[in-house]
């Protein structure tokens, strides 16, 4: 298929685009930023741009990664999110159905599931975090905008017949944390593959998969995180010690992350359940919390990815 890959040059892009091509499909990248994937310079904002690369390029579907994300908050204002995030994504969807697609692919986030409350971690247990949850109450701007961009795809989809898969992604980007100081790095990202993070890889491949699979399923959304090993009747004793859950799972993690200066988690206040993806869509992540500690025993390089330094590449441009 003739794919239009929004967000080309981004972190996720980069890894996307060439799986795409590898299973058969003709892409057009399109993003703000200059990249080895990317076609076409411009923003979703930008209905005129969306319109010219529909007909220079014969775009059959659309995969639509392209976003303001939530470090973005210090860096544009709260017109910028919903221009890119909301309108953006009724640009893309408008000229999706009226080409007649059959598919659309949306980048979601778990960050939207995450209200105050649950930031302050105050509950005895670990809140569990699946599509049912509800209501909903997005913390900030990009939660706001992502929110709402889903319903757009819930809509195209009542209204207009439009396939389209809600992909809310947990956390895999490569640079560090901007609200977590301690443990940091490749430590933090370790951690988290028990119960909020997934390589990028896998976050790929769960979109090509959605690509092929769209049609079938018609709409849903879907949280992509790595399989965690806890069960429900966990939730309580990893609010308590997570130390002591993660022994049960893995007694021999706390003497690969001592060997490596690394710390486990003392307590785990939530955990994204990724099992609807695996019914639905068929998709599991290939790397989770067991891989990480297998690359600890061996010496392999680790599974996930870490740059302290890295920039999106759109801030070396200016969407304002």
């Amino acid at each position: 298929m003739r794919v239009l890959l929004t967000g080309s040059s981004g972190w996720l892009g980069r890894y996307l685009a060439p799986r795409l091509r590898a299973a058969g499909h003709q892409v057009t990248g399109l993003d703000v930023a200059p990249g080895a994937d990317t076609d076409i310079i411009g923003s979703v904002a930008d209905r005129a741009t969306i319109d010219r690369a529909f007909a220079d390029h014969a775009i059959e579907a659309v995969i639509h990664s392209a976003a303001l994300h939530k470090p973005d908050i210090v860096r544009y204002p709260t017109r910028a999110f919903v221009d890119v995030n909301v309108t953006g994504t009724l640009n893309l969807l408008e000229a999706a159905a009226g080409a007649g697609h059959d598919r659309f692919i949306f980048t979601s986030t778990t960050s939207l599931m995450i209200s105050d409350a649950i930031r302050r971690a105050e509950c005895d247990r670990a809140v569990w975090i699946d599509e049912t949850m509800a209501p909903l109450e997005p913390r900030n701007i990009y939660g706001v905008t992502k929110r709402a961009a889903e319903h757009l795809c819930r809509l195209f989809h009542q209204e207009r017949g439009l396939a389209c898969l809600v992909l809310r992604t947990g956390r895999f980007f490569p640079e560090d944390d901007d609200t977590h100081a301690h443990p940091s790095g490749e430590n933090l990202k370790a951690n988290e593959l028990l119960n909020r993070r997934l390589t990028v890889e896998d976050a790929a491949d769960a979109h090509v998969l959605a690509l092929a699979r769209a049609p079938a399923i018609g709409f849903d959304t879907l949280i992509l995180s790595a399989t965690t090993p806890f069960a429900r009747d966990e939730a309580t004793a990893l609010k308590a010690d997570a130390a002591a859950v993660i022994a049960r799972h893995f007694p021999d993690a706390a003497a690969l992350y001592a060997a490596r200066g690394w710390v486990l988690p003392r307590s785990i206040d939530r955990v994204y359940d990724s099992s609807r993806a695996a019914r639905v869509l068929g998709f599991r992540c290939a790397t989770g919390f067991a891989e990480m500690l297998d690359a600890l025993r061996t010496g392999a390089p680790l599974p996930t990815t870490h740059d302290a330094g890295y920039l999106a590449p759109k801030e070396h441009g200016d969407l304002r």
